[in-house]
């Protein structure tokens, strides 16, 4: 979380107002923009087959849409605000600026990113434990054991039961999944 108490220290941010349930960013989005919330809530969600999944809400100090910036890379979420949201905006071009003038800023962002990871972990390791049976294969995907041996046919259906061999196999597989 990032120390918002020193006014000076965002001076140069662009300040941001926001509505309830105004979509900062969708997932997909080009933008490279990062945002810091001053107030308000920010909800961070990821599209799956049935709707979507609520990754995080953020408040006051978190910040999001990092990931974009730092690697340059379309948005991986949607971010939108729950009431009336009040952010700071950091640019791509800001951002190292920023870093050079506050070495503070990194630091509490790598904390932050780092509390972050162990929290994903945690949870991973949660559901892991609770389904066994997939349990092998996901941690072969995370160790990348998986890819490594694996060709150009990578697939859910594949990591959740293994190479299909046979068209029969396959067509047994999918029934039995539906």
């Amino acid at each position: 979380m990032l120390n918002l108490k020193d006014k000076k220290r965002f001076a140069l941010e662009e300040p941001r107002e926001f509505e309830d349930g105004q979509v900062i960013f969708n997932e997909g989005d080009d933008s490279r923009e990062m945002y810091i919330v001053v107030s308000g809530c920010v909800a961070v969600s990821k599209k799956v087959e049935d709707g979507e999944i609520l990754l995080a809400e953020l408040k006051k100090g978190d910040f999001v849409g990092e990931m974009s910036l730092l690697e340059s890379v379309p948005r991986s979420a949607t971010a939108r605000t729950k009431g009336k949201t009040k952010l700071l905006v950091i640019h791509p071009g800001g951002f190292l600026l920023k870093i050079r003038r506050d070495p503070t800023f990194a630091f509490e962002m790598l904390q932050t990113l780092s509390r972050r990871i162990r929290t994903t972990n945690d949870k991973l390791v949660r559901e892991l434990s609770q389904e066994k049976i997939i349990t092998e294969k996901l941690q072969k995907i995370l160790t990348g054991a998986e890819f490594e041996k694996a060709g150009p046919e990578v697939s859910s259906n594949n990591l959740l039961h293994g190479p299909l061999s046979t068209p029969a196999e396959k067509q047994t597989r999918e029934e039995n999944d539906h």
